[in-house]
């Protein structure tokens, strides 16, 4: 049951957020999640499995509610509350609005703080260690030898952090740091720990010391999912005494699909180990031959097999079997036996490499420790093995996925080969799951003290099962589950409009008939966004109007001609000036973009968002669908296009004064069987349907 001091809290926040906000009005459909996170999370539903799945659509107030619901209830019973978030966007306005207003309706104090992962941070000993003049050690693990531009950034960066003018952190510095130059001085876990007396004071240790005080700590998917992939607690607090607070959850599978997945090219590997093989007896005799000697012999015949294993497998395969995008994909995940064989033997030649140069890299800290060599030679080594270390890792990541045989029950792996865009004549092996739910509630559900999911969009087809597949919320009867309409009046601010379209979007000309029919649903309007379904065409249309677009002093935006913030910046300035503008943009466009008021009043999608399968795993994913019988149209497509088109009409409205229309250049969603089914799950806008 939920204590009365929780309940008095929260009365308490809504009393204090009237007075705090002006024109404040209570809303039914807030206050009735904020009740039923709180209940969910007392137990009141299940004693055991505390998860509640909410979709609240827009203008509810998500953030405030799941703030109220859950942070009394964790502070009360002392854990942990993690906010998990796919966007910057979403993170920012929560540490910078949400609670920082929480905090003062809020009547005990707590603290909250944003969290990193490690690789967000550089490691202070080595950067220290790249601006040594003439540093061979540093200098060998530069893929390509540094630019004179790369070293002076990396003294720029030195003095800063020695003068404490920046904390380390990636995104405080003020510049883009190139991927190529962060790679040289990025934190790693295995030459990067507290433990080590010049690491007690790096950026990254300073950061975990902050974490591990605060009540509230906001992180993104990806960091989450790299916490429980550890084994949970390792970067953030333990599942069992954390509450977790998902925001844009409908993300989530997908990153977990990410951090399950893993590649690696074969010749850029081979390059690798051979650079590795040269300073084996360096690493060993820092860490002392006598202990060491039988480990650097171990390593040197797990890169002896690799080495040449991996050039006879970029020897053997076809590149007539590869189709026009560059990818051999195996079907049902089956290797050809060649290969299956080939990723037995380098499954264990990696994994005992890795094992191996383990050995040598904590015998090397060991020392250290013990001042038995100078921190500056032990620190230079750590540097070189963990930097080797990391990649060993991924390599036997790599092949003991493409080794694992296909099990009875259950998705393949998806299994393929692409051709390397950065090195010719270089292959990367990939491997990736197809479902990951198993993975989430083993890891996460099953252990978390509670867990409250949330964002606009989480039904397909106005269900929760396809997501729930997803996630691996297996436990629905146990789990509770809610929708709650936006409070917007759909029906007399907005209306979708079906035009007599005379073409269907997969007809050769329909890109023809988008010039010819976009400007009738242009004119008179002052603030437009056009939904494009590929970039291509995208950018025919907008070539073929431009000249009309001048003549009629219409500015046009298009998404990739100029930054995503300077195309917003421009749209807005010109609708406040009262100059019509016309914003074209792609999927990305159609999440994630707030254009309140004047700023969105014509909303036009060219075409039911449908994904084509063309990606290996969307491939594979259809594939195994079909085996078993099923229809991936109808079971993936479908639902995935659903979540979309709410998505993208869900940029019309955006506060409750909002108006406008939204117009879909689609005659499929009326006239093909599942068309009704994703109309009826779009919000209740007043329909025009538009006939010849």
């Amino acid at each position: 049951m939920l204590h009365n001091q929780i309940k008095r809290d929260i009365k308490q926040c809504y009393e204090n957020l009237g007075i705090q906000l002006d024109n404040f009005i209570p809303r039914r459909a807030q206050n009735y999640l904020v009740a039923e996170i709180a209940k969910t999370l007392a137990g009141e539903y299940h004693a055991k499995h505390r998860m509640l799945v909410a979709e609240a659509g827009t203008g509810i107030g998500k953030s405030l509610s799941y703030l109220l619901g859950g942070i009394p209830f964790a502070l009360f019973n002392n854990k942990k509350v993690l906010i998990s978030t796919a966007t910057v966007a979403l993170q920012e306005q929560l540490i910078h609005k949400d609670l920082p207003l929480f905090n003062q309706i809020f009547p005990k104090e707590f603290s909250f703080i944003l969290a990193k992962g490690r690789q967000r941070y550089c490691c202070a000993h080595k950067l220290e260690a790249s601006c040594v003049t003439g540093s061979d050690q540093q200098v060998s693990l530069w893929e390509e030898k540094p630019k004179k531009s790369d070293l002076e950034l990396l003294k720029r960066m030195h003095k800063a952090l020695e003068s404490q003018k920046w904390d380390g952190d990636k995104d405080s510095w003020p510049t883009a740091v190139p991927d190529r130059v962060w790679q040289q001085i990025v934190a790693d876990k295995h030459s990067c720990n507290a433990g080590m007396p010049k690491h007690r004071s790096c950026p990254f240790s300073k950061a975990r010391e902050h974490l591990e005080k605060a009540d509230v700590i906001i992180a993104n998917h990806a960091l989450l999912m790299a916490d429980i992939e550890l084994g949970g607690g390792i970067i953030l607090p333990e599942p069992e005494q954390t509450i977790y607070l998902i925001d844009e959850a409908h993300h989530l599978p997908q990153v977990a699909r990410d951090f399950s997945s893993a590649a690696a090219s074969l010749k850029g590997a081979a390059n690798w180990l051979e650079k590795l093989n040269q300073s084996t007896g360096k690493l060993a005799e820092m860490a002392d031959y006598q202990k060491a000697g039988r480990f650097q012999s171990a390593l040197n015949e797990a890169i002896s097999h690799l080495i040449p294993a991996l050039r006879q497998i970029s020897a053997q395969i076809d590149p007539a079997l590869f189709n026009k995008d560059g990818i051999l994909r195996f079907e049902h995940g089956e290797l050809p036996s060649w290969l299956e064989e080939e990723a037995k033997g380098c499954k264990e030649a990696s994994k005992k490499a890795a094992k191996s140069l383990g050995k040598i890299h904590d015998l090397i800290a060991e020392r250290v420790k013990e001042n038995e060599i100078s921190p500056r030679l032990g620190d230079q080594a750590l540097a070189e093995s963990g930097f080797y270390l990391q990649r060993l890792e991924n390599l036997e990541k790599v092949w003991l996925l493409m080794a694992q045989p296909n099990k009875d029950k259950g998705a393949p792996l998806a299994r393929w080969i692409e051709k390397s865009p950065d090195r010719e004549g270089d292959y990367i092996i990939e491997v990736s799951p197809l479902e990951v739910g198993h993975r989430l509630d083993q890891l996460l559900w099953s252990r978390a003290a509670g867990s409250v999911l949330v964002s606009a969009t989480l039904r397909a087809l106005n269900q929760f099962d396809y997501f729930c597949r997803q996630a691996g919320i297996f436990e629905k009867e146990a789990t509770r589950f809610l929708a709650l309409a936006s409070p917007f009046d759909y029906q007399n601010n907005a209306r979708l409009v079906i035009p007599a379209m005379p073409l269907e979007p997969q007809a050769q000309q329909f890109t023809n008939l988008l010039i010819k029919t976009l400007p009738e649903y242009l004119e008179g309007e002052k603030a437009s966004l056009v939904l494009f379904s590929s970039y291509w065409q995208m950018n025919q249309v907008a070539d073929a109007l431009k000249p009309l677009m001048k003549k009629n002093r219409w500015e046009l935006l298009v998404q990739g001609e100029e930054s995503r913030s300077l195309t917003l910046k421009k749209h807005k300035e010109n609708c406040e000036k009262g100059k019509t503008s016309v914003l074209f943009g792609t999927g990305s466009f159609s999440e994630g973009l707030d254009l309140p008021g004047e700023l969105l009043t014509n909303l036009i999608i060219t075409k039911i968002p449908f994904a084509v399968p063309t990606s290996p795993v969307e491939e594979a994913h259809a594939e195994y669908i079909e085996s078993r019988g099923g229809n991936p149209f109808l079971q993936i497509s479908v639902p995935e296009a659903s979540k979309k088109l709410i998505q993208s009409v869900g940029r019309l409205l955006r506060k409750e004064q909002d108006s406008g229309r939204v117009v879909l250049l689609d005659r499929r969603i009326i006239n093909r069987r599942y068309g009704k089914a994703l109309l009826d799950s779009l919000p209740p806008f007043k329909r025009v349907i538009e006939y010849p």
